[in-house]
């Protein structure tokens, strides 16, 4: 038999396999030198066919822990809609809401899968607070001084180093330091938009950004957004020449979860270098991938230095820290000065604690465990849903980050179950309130970045009884 014929003669076999339940979603593959042995072939022909199932997503690898059956292989439940644009509908103010929400952040006994904050048990607390005590140690000011307006120098060349996927393109003259990536959003808004601009952003999309660009006086321009390609480019197109920026989640969206493919990113810089508008693109949460390597951000492909690139460790290791970026590119100056006038600078203890942690904490290993917790409780929370909840619900299929967006019959209204869910200690973000228009009442966010217990498993069955309740 030749070598082609075998390696999808045992990409046929595993194929047969997932389709009768023998490997199911979630379940790991033998490993290639076993695979070698079990079909007694080379190992480049168990390459092959370990390839050729992944290229039909039947199987994913995870660097450095194997194949595993994917969860496009055995889904059963239909991925969310894409909602319609929308320009003229009436308007929501889903402020009292989020008000509600943000309202259990400080919460002990409640399953919070509403705020999308990690669990303290995926933060390396102790390397941080050895990070804390070097810096007071060095510092003789106990860290009352003035930092440069730009930002904790120290810091900006250690985010430099860790902005690897892109290459080299990123110096630490290039970033500016902030307080969290909100902080960078709203500074980036206000250097490139004057009040009564518009701005292009996902529908659903992030309720803090909604409301940055509220405050600011602009107008919200929801663009329809699909649940693994991301943004519609070419309903964008038609707006484009209508705006002063698009602010988008391009790797891991939140609350998607789609990584926008690689080609999509490329088109998307084009047609704001077209159009000379800026991107704002906060990819705070680029580094929580569930595949083989980090993806690339727009940024990668900027050339005019339209697009302003933000990071943070608030998703990955300190979020109370507030310690953020942004590499504004053409914008920097302006940038700078809105820093100036708005904080003057940023706090100096906490951009030094990140940044010895970068240099001295083993940043990779962290995030490799980080990620590994990630995936573990992401199987978990996507067999828990098509195994509790209606067979009509909708879910997403995010590739990293812990957001889970699930659409639900239209006879659900998540607003009303939340405060149900709240009184049996059990928190959601109900889909109110990532849009502008009255939408998404029947869908709800859900947070997987905490600790997977018996009790988490347990409320999220008893989530599940209160929506086939209302049905």
């Amino acid at each position: 038999m030749s070598k082609d014929a075998l390696y999808l003669k045992i990409a046929k076999s595993v194929t047969e396999q997932i389709k009768s339940d023998t490997l199911q979603f979630g379940d790991r593959l033998p490993s290639l030198r076993s695979a070698q042995k079990l079909y007694n072939v080379s190992l480049n022909t168990v390459k092959q066919a370990y390839m050729e199932l992944e290229s039909r997503s039947l199987v994913e690898s995870r660097p450095k822990y194997g194949y595993f059956v994917s969860q496009t292989s055995q889904r059963k439940l239909a991925l969310p809609s894409v909602a319609p644009m929308k320009q003229a509908e009436r308007k929501n103010c889903p402020e009292d809401l989020i008000d509600k929400v943000f309202g259990t952040i400080d919460g002990t006994d409640v399953t919070q899968f509403a705020l999308g904050i990690p669990g303290k048990s995926f933060l390396p607390l102790a390397k941080l607070k050895k990070s804390m005590i070097n810096v007071i140690k060095r510092k003789n000011d106990s860290g009352t001084d003035y930092e440069p307006v730009q930002g904790n120098e120290h810091l900006r060349r250690e985010s430099a180093k860790w902005a690897m996927v892109l290459e080299g393109k990123i110096s630490e003259d290039d970033l500016v330091i902030t307080s969290g990536a909100m902080n960078a959003v709203y500074t980036c808004l206000m250097a490139v938009t004057k009040p009564g601009d518009s701005v292009a952003v996902e529908s659903p999309v992030y309720f803090g950004v909604l409301q940055a660009i509220k405050q600011l006086g602009l107008k919200v321009v929801e663009i329809p957004t699909h649940p693994v390609y991301g943004v519609d480019l070419e309903a964008l197109k038609k707006v484009l020449p209508t705006l002063s920026a698009c602010c988008f989640v391009t790797n891991f969206n939140n609350p998607l979860g789609f990584q926008m493919p690689d080609e999509n990113k490329k088109e998307l810089v084009r047609l704001i270098t077209e159009y000379n508008v800026p991107l704002i693109e906060d990819d705070i949460y680029g580094n929580l991938y569930f595949g083989a390597e980090r993806p690339k951000p727009c940024k990668f492909y900027d050339e005019a230095g339209l697009v302003m690139w933000i990071g943070s460790v608030s998703k990955t290791l300190a979020p109370g820290y507030r310690v953020g970026w942004v590499a504004p590119g053409k914008f920097k100056e302006k940038v700078i000065r809105q820093k100036l006038v708005q904080t003057v600078c940023s706090p100096s203890l906490y951009p030094d604690v990140i940044a010895d942690f970068l240099e001295h904490g083993r940043y990779d290993h962290h995030l490799r465990m980080f990620r590994k917790k990630l995936y573990a409780n992401y199987l978990q929370i996507q067999k828990s849903v098509s195994e509790y909840f209606p067979d009509n619900t909708k879910v997403s299929e995010p590739k990293g980050g812990f957001m889970l967006w699930l659409e639900l019959d239209k006879k659900i209204c998540t607003e009303d179950l939340y405060d149900e869910a709240m009184s049996q200690k059990i928190t959601f973000a109900p889909g109110r309130m990532f849009s502008q228009y009255n939408q998404y009442q029947n869908c709800m966010r859900l947070n997987y970045a905490l600790e997977w217990t018996d009790r988490v498993e347990s409320d999220l069955e008893k989530l599940a009884k209160l929506v086939k309740k209302r049905i």
